[in-house]
């Protein structure tokens, strides 16, 4: 398996597994920050994905993903060894019941979280900035002018989408082709082994990637695909450990998926991989380039994901 992937029209060489934040401060923090991020460079890894909203549904800190990240950076001084991913425009998420379809993405909204954004991490500039959802309401003139007056402004140094349309993406290729910008160069969206049978998700603001935006990713290949949730929530770890039991109440749950999750059985025997290396290795055998994001509870989780780098899994094992 390729070590880095590319992105087309970029200086950016990025390892095949980014290092997902959503934990930070909350299962790592200070020494046990620095030994898990340490050791993911360590690793091979130069990818670390964060969101000024990580984690503001778990009071009292806000931006505490950003803040942890800042800390390790300021402390370490290895900003250069990098490439720093985060998100502006999520909705107000502090509670359950706060209601997500409330857009927060004007180019005041996404200013405001970008200046927290450099302040929480400390730097200058963001190598990759997502808008972290969109707003069909606004034009794409104006999300893309936005993006573009932070990158002329230095703040960040190129942009991306998450939890967009394909039509969407689309037309803001078209606005940026027409306009000689680079234009979006990766994509967040919702992917794993197990999205393809699951049930719907309570939270109808995420887009997955499926029908027309797997499409787009198949014919697009300059926009680099980084799917979240790569380890399905955890339903195929649940399913080995404890069987149907333990995932009845699970999205994943359907007749389909637990077939998945006994071909999962049957890849960690023959090659001889823990259930972790199985659900990511489906990543490295779809028709597109694509670098999932990986969130680690813990050193030991990160170095057994981070594993699956050298395993040589075939697409037809993925055939389900």
């Amino acid at each position: 398996m390729d070590k880095e992937i590319r992105i087309a029209n970029t200086d950016l060489s990025l390892c095949p597994i980014g290092l997902g934040t959503v934990g930070a401060g909350i299962h790592w923090d200070g020494a046990d920050a620095d030994r898990l991020i340490d050791t993911y460079l360590d690793l091979g890894g130069n990818l670390i994905d964060s969101a000024r909203i990580y984690s503001d549904w778990i009071p009292p800190e806000i931006g505490r993903s950003e803040r942890v990240i800042g800390d390790w950076l300021q402390r370490s001084g290895k900003r250069n060894q990098v490439t720093l991913i985060t998100k502006g425009g999520h909705p107000v998420f502090r509670s359950l019941t706060d209601d997500l379809h409330i857009s927060r993405m004007t180019r005041a909204d996404m200013q405001h979280d970008i200046e927290l954004s450099l302040k929480a991490l400390r730097v200058d500039t963001i190598d990759i900035y997502f808008y972290h959802r969109d707003n069909r309401a606004q034009s794409i003139e104006e999300e893309i002018e936005t993006m573009e007056q932070f990158r002329q402004a230095g703040k960040i140094r190129y942009y991306g989408c998450s939890n967009w349309e394909a039509d969407r993406i689309s037309d803001a290729d078209a606005y940026c082709k027409a306009k000689g910008y680079r234009g979006f160069i990766a994509d967040q969206a919702l992917l794993n082994l197990g999205t393809k049978y699951m049930k719907c998700l309570p939270d109808d603001t995420l887009v997955w990637i499926k029908n027309d935006l797997f499409a787009y990713h198949e014919q697009n290949l300059a926009n680099l695909a980084m799917p979240y949730m790569g380890v399905a929530s955890g339903f195929f770890h649940i399913y080995a450990a404890k069987g149907e039991e333990g995932v009845k109440n699970n999205p994943y749950y359907t007749p389909q998926n637990i077939n998945v999750a006994k071909r999962c059985a049957e890849l960690m025997k023959k090659y001889n991989a823990s259930i972790s290396q199985v659900v990511l290795g489906f990543f490295f055998q779809l028709p597109f380039p694509a670098v999932p994001l990986y969130g680690p509870e813990n050193v030991e989780q990160l170095k057994d994901a981070m594993g699956t780098l050298n395993i040589k899994f075939e697409k037809t094992d993925f055939d389900i």
